[in-house]
């Protein structure tokens, strides 16, 4: 996705389809569905277990976890915008390097986060997601995957 935003026109940041996302609006809700995961990997694992439990069934797969987020989405036709990202803020071309030097450090800090959590942490530690529940670590990071993914996919076909 990095180097497709790079190549991106900078005219076309700003533009999207009738009543759509700009292509700098999805990269602001990457960087807001990103930020409170990296906050969450913050917390020692005895906070989050404290606040949140332990899982008490295996993480799910990944493809499970991309099917699970899609019989979500469809419970509301496919229209979900969480709630920090119901009033987007305008993304002028200008700031299309800024944004994705963002998304950049903060994928950085997650997989530097995640790191330092072990295969049976992530696999039992559970955090709260706002349209699929709490999952394990392990579960919410690839839906994060997943999400960045998606939100490619979209920006590709529409874009």
């Amino acid at each position: 996705m990095a180097q497709w935003l790079k190549t991106h026109p900078a005219e076309k940041w700003a533009v999207g389809p009738a009543g759509k996302w700009t292509t700098g609006q999805h990269i602001v809700h990457l960087i807001q569905s990103t930020k409170p995961l990296v906050r969450a990997l913050s917390f020692p694992g005895f906070v989050l277990r404290w606040k949140f439990g332990k899982a008490n069934r295996p993480s799910r797969d990944y493809d499970t976890i991309v099917a699970r987020y899609h019989e979500k989405l469809a419970a509301f036709n496919g229209v979900v915008v969480s709630p920090f990202s119901q009033n987007m803020p305008a993304t002028p071309p200008e700031g299309k390097e800024a944004l994705l030097a963002e998304l950049a450090a903060l994928n950085k800090r997650l997989n530097r986060k995640m790191a330092g959590y072990s295969e049976a942490q992530l696999d039992k530690l559970l955090v709260p997601h706002p349209l699929m529940g709490r999952m394990t670590l392990r579960e919410i990071l690839m839906w994060n995957a997943y999400h960045t993914e998606h939100h490619h996919g979209i920006l590709e076909k529409e874009y």
